[in-house]
């Protein structure tokens, strides 16, 4: 059944119409331990502007009944997804019972059940508009509201919602958990959360800080819970003092559920995946992604839910700025330093190629419904949209920009807000007008292109916009190195304001390599002419830190996709990065090299860049800091059978025998009975994911079949494993398997 999406035009009406005071919602999970179904009574408390107006209330579940000013409403009224409510008064009082079965596949509520010990977890997700299929209610952000939900649940479960502290009563085989009424909230910033889970808690600072998971996990979640609380204390203590504002809820509750995908910044109550909680010692770089993710899911506590988008239009800015500042967090308050050099080896590159190509968007764009919304979750929103507001804090100033958003944070809390209030609170703090900076950076789509002409008559910096488009703004550095025996020192930093297609810079010298875009505070892509682009590729890896090195191959990788620079060169200037590279960092470069050669490279060509990847990865395993993610590097790009001999000797843990399983299935050495050996001394409840994934990379009609089924068909696969099984599914070389 296809469900009517909200349109903005509808929203504003209904926000024109009516204000809501209250939900005090009773959830009924008691049905899920053997069965499918919730069971939710919403009663909803709002006024009406207008007396004897008419509106509608949303509720995509079941309705059983509904009740408004006690006056039953008739069943005619109940349409797919919207239930008619007519002649309000000036203040209402809405009752509707309904029931949701379908909770292994449908939106909203998802029940999970552990293959390891058959327990059941339970959990809502409800961004964008997925509250209306659990229980009544106006669905949409700028409706905001108290929200107090009481929960009946099974004994042995325990059961989290955005207020922490419940009562609670147990009574025979149903315990009753009483939340208290949250500040203010949109309908998708709230959640239930149940089931056996195992939990860890500490304090810091004032803060409760709590840590669950499902049971068969309790290992790792207690091996990681003293990180993950540092990393919390941090964020809040940071966030609480630059945004003006401490968090001012007491409890801050973090739960890795199964089969949920990414993360969900629920007021006070954040949900992970359970992926983040990595079966074996994580490396790194690992470390460092769900240090982002944390602060990431913090950031949106004050940025999406303490001050909410009015409309889906601004969503890009909820999701840029919570990647912006947990960037910034970490790189300010944690031993992260490396932050945002993993942003341009991450997701930033991906940026500039989505960005350069035909899905390229302007970072903010008209959303005339929900289900709209749900195509703006892309690296245009991320990656580039947390570029472009690092440019924002470059460009007005630190120091301005913290003032701007203090005042935001202020004025706006507990409301909705659109782009130009930010905007406004912005350019009052830095004495700027920045409306003209926002349609130019936000309203237009494609990336700006800069180059460094030098000639006798000086040094220019060249900006080209978009086709047919001006450069935008810029404050940008850059970088003068000189060569010192085999490393490159930085002897000057320059910043630059471009502001127009010719930036005429100061003498730079004689400097050996001049780095356009150094410290990476603009979203732009370099080019150059041949020599200093082979100087490039030669000398990336004698920069001196981790952020120089990301900038050269951000260079190196535009220079690849614009025909710039071929694949051969680019891979082989990468070796030398991975050479060199910090612990943090060596995994996101491999990556990028490892695909490079995959991808872009040549046929002919492909099996030797290949093979000269791995035989770096076999040079890093003889450094103790390294040898994690060399041995990952190695199981991705083996060949040789010294390769594999080392591998074989190398894999102690599940996770890279694994690894190495699906790197041999690839040359069709890996068969059922081996893949059942790895999972049986494999103690990871999902470890039948892994087994899926070695399948998926077998040269075998059948076997993609199998797969191919298991995702689009039978929706077993969560949607966290997408990734990996979809890496291990398409691999060159297997082109005739894969044809239709």
């Amino acid at each position: 059944m296809t469900l009517p999406s909200l349109t903005q035009t509808e929203a504003a009406a209904r926000a024109a119409l009516i204000s809501v005071q209250e939900y005090r919602v009773v959830v009924d999970l008691t049905g899920l331990g053997e069965g499918s179904e919730v069971r939710c009574s919403s009663t909803i408390r709002f006024g009406s502007r207008e007396t004897g107006a008419r509106t509608f209330v949303d509720c995509a579940a079941q309705v059983v009944s509904a009740r408004l000013n006690g006056i039953s409403i008739a069943a005619s009224a109940v349409t797919p997804g919207r239930i008619a409510l007519i002649d309000l008064e000036p203040l209402n009082e809405l009752v509707v019972e309904s029931v949701q079965a379908e909770t292994a596949t449908d939106f909203g509520v998802h029940k999970a059940v552990d293959p390891a010990d058959g327990n059941v977890y339970v959990w809502t997700t409800f961004e964008p508009d997925d509250c209306r299929y659990v229980w009544a209610c106006f669905d949409q952000p700028d409706l905001k509201a108290t929200h107090a939900l009481t929960v009946l649940a099974p004994a042995e479960w325990t059961v989290l919602s955005n207020s922490g502290g419940p009562d609670v009563d147990r009574s025979g085989d149903t315990t009753t958990w009483t939340f208290a009424a949250t500040p203010p909230l949109s309908t998708y910033n709230v959640v239930v959360l149940a089931g056996p889970l195992v939990q860890v808690r500490a304090e810091r600072d004032g803060y409760d800080l709590g840590l669950f998971a499902r049971a068969s996990l309790r290992s790792v979640l207690e091996r990681d819970a003293p990180e993950l609380f540092e990393l919390t204390a941090r964020g809040l203590a940071f966030f609480g003092e630059w945004f003006g504002m401490p968090f001012p809820q007491l409890t801050y509750d973090q739960a890795f559920m199964p089969e949920f995908g990414g993360a969900m910044e629920n007021y006070g109550c954040v949900t992970w995946s359970d992926a983040a909680l990595y079966r074996n010692q994580p490396t790194e770089f690992e470390r460092m992604q769900r240090a982002m993710i944390l602060l990431h899911e913090m950031a949106h506590m004050w940025f999406g839910n303490i001050v909410t988008m009015r409309w889906w239009d601004d969503l890009w800015l909820n999701e840029a700025f919570a990647e912006f500042a947990a960037h910034w967090s970490a790189v300010s308050a944690t031993e992260f330093s490396d932050m945002w050099a993993a942003h341009l080896a991450r997701g930033q590159l991906q940026a500039y190629l989505a960005d350069q190509g035909p899905a390229s968007h302007p970072i903010r764009q008209r959303v005339p419904d929900v289900a709209a919304a749900a195509g703006t979750f892309d690296t245009i929103t991320y990656p580039k949209g947390a570029s472009v507001l690092h440019q924002l804090m470059a460009y007005i100033g630190e120091d301005a920009f913290i003032a701007g958003m203090r005042s935001y944070f202020a004025r706006y809390a507990w409301t909705n807000t659109t782009l130009d209030e930010l905007i406004n609170e912005l350019a009052a703090a830095s004495g700027q007008e920045l409306h003209q900076w926002a349609h130019d950076w936000l309203g237009t789509a494609g990336v700006d292109r800069l180059r460094l002409e030098r000639t006798a008559d000086g040094d220019v910096l060249v900006a080209e916009g978009p086709p047919g488009v001006p450069p935008r703004p810029h404050a940008l550095d850059i970088g003068l190195y000189r060569r010192h025996d085999d490393q490159l020192q930085r002897t000057q930093l320059l910043r630059v304001s471009v502001d127009g297609s010719r930036t005429r810079l100061p003498d730079l010298g004689n400097a050996d390599l001049v780095l356009v875009n150094d410290e990476n505070l603009t979203f732009a892509t370099v080019t150059s002419d041949t020599a200093p682009t082979a100087a490039l590729l030669r000398d990336m890896p004698m920069l001196p830190t981790p952020l120089a090195r990301a900038v050269a191959v951000a260079t190196a990788w535009n220079l690849l996709i614009t025909g710039g620079a071929p694949a051969v060169d680019v891979v082989r200037s990468l070796r030398g990065v991975i050479g060199v590279e910090a612990e943090s960092l060596l995994e996101p470069f491999l990556n990028l090299a490892i695909r490079v050669a995959e991808w872009w490279a040549p046929q002919y060509v492909r099996e030797r860049l290949l093979e000269e990847l791995a035989d770096v990865c076999v040079e890093l395993n003889d450094r103790p800091e390294h040898r994690a993610a060399a041995m990952r590097g190695l199981a991705r790009t083996a060949i040789t059978r010294s390769h594999f001999e080392l591998l074989d000797v190398a894999a102690d843990t599940p996770d890279l025998r694994w690894r190495v399983l699906t790197r041999r299935a690839e040359y069709d050495q890996a068969d059922d009975a081996q893949i059942s050996e790895v999972q049986a001394a494999d103690p990871d409840p999902d470890a039948w994911i892994r087994a899926l994934t070695v399948r998926a990379a077998r040269p075998s009609a059948s076997d993609k079949d199998r797969v191919w089924r298991a995702i689009i068909d039978e929706q077993s696969v969560p949607v966290a494993a997408f990734g990996a099984v979809g890496q291990a599914f398409w691999r060159p070389g297997q082109g005739s398997v894969l044809a239709p």
